[in-house]
């Protein structure tokens, strides 16, 4: 019976320094979502098709220009970002009630706790203190599970390279630090991008639709939707009309899953010699009653 207690203790011990090595991670995660990062609002009520910052990504990422340029052919068809562009303007099937045509822009969306990060076992993509999710390419095994996880369809392989690697928007990480904004804000005739902390914008976002009663939709995309995003959009066309995916509950995927996983380092290392030592308790209990039916025999 002694055994069997050391070892009991023994095992809650280790449980109990496993709970709180798993601890930490969840406290990172929640400082990021915290923390008042950089972010875009995106008001599709003000942009005109434009596509200046398609042009302004593609030079400042060093991508060929966009296609069609100053054509509205390139509107017949919706695009999505590839490796070669990591931004798109598409046209909206559908119209405000007025009749207004609206224009979307699309790239990655940076979420606040971002499944891509989590999902990668390289850690290729980090979720920086600063906002951006950058990609370090020199740690990519190119397994591609970032694009299976991102719930925005960003991350893009590039298949016709020699040397694949996975390709989105970087956020401008390099101009952020040097105190710029990103070079699609930085262009946008029509103040439809427009670059501050999140915090900040999502307070003008809000101001924006009560100010103006019937006009936007009363949500900001982005605020809630996957653990919420840095980048952020309002609009006066519903959201699934435009494309958007409406069905992201508030919980990131990386919390969903974050308890399942911290439970693995318990189930692999510390279940096996739990079960181990209840057997050995109960064969050596097993034992001991055949050795007393024994002596009681004799006697």
């Amino acid at each position: 019976m002694d055994l069997s207690r050391r070892t009991f203790i023994k095992f809650a011990g280790a449980a109990g320094a496993a709970g709180l090595a798993a601890k930490p991670a969840r406290a990172e995660a929640s400082a990021l979502r915290t923390v008042n990062t950089p972010a875009v609002l995106v008001d599709t009520t003000r942009c005109v098709g434009c596509r200046g910052c398609e042009a302004a990504c593609g030079e400042s990422n060093l991508l060929p220009p966009p296609a069609q340029p100053g054509s509205d052919a390139v509107f017949s068809t919706p695009r999505r970002t590839d490796p070669s562009t990591y931004t798109v303007v598409n046209r909206a099937a559908a119209s405000s009630k007025e009749g207004d045509v609206r224009y979307v822009k699309r790239q990655c969306m940076h979420c606040l706790d971002p499944a891509c990060a989590s999902a990668c076992l390289a850690k290729a993509l980090e979720k920086t203190a600063a906002g951006p999710v950058v990609y370090h390419k020199e740690r990519c095994l190119g397994c591609r599970y970032c694009m299976v996880a991102c719930q925005f369809d960003v991350p893009k392989f590039d298949f016709d390279s020699p040397a694949p690697y996975i390709h989105k928007c970087t956020f401008c990480a390099e101009r952020q630090a040097q105190g710029l904004q990103p070079a699609c804000a930085s262009v946008c005739p029509t103040g439809a991008l427009q670059f501050g902390h999140r915090e900040e914008l999502l307070e003008e976002a809000r101001t924006r639709i009560y100010q103006n009663a019937g006009k936007y939709v009363h949500q900001v995309y982005g605020e809630f939707e996957a653990g919420g995003t840095s980048w952020l959009y309002i609009t006066d066309v519903p959201f699934d009309k435009l494309g958007f995916r409406t069905d992201l509950g508030p919980t990131s995927p990386p919390e969903l899953t974050r308890t399942a996983l911290a439970a693995v380092p318990f189930v692999l290392t510390l279940w096996p010699p739990l079960l181990m030592g209840l057997y050995t308790f109960s064969k050596r209990r097993a034992e001991a009653s055949k050795s007393g039916e024994k002596e009681a025999h004799h006697d």
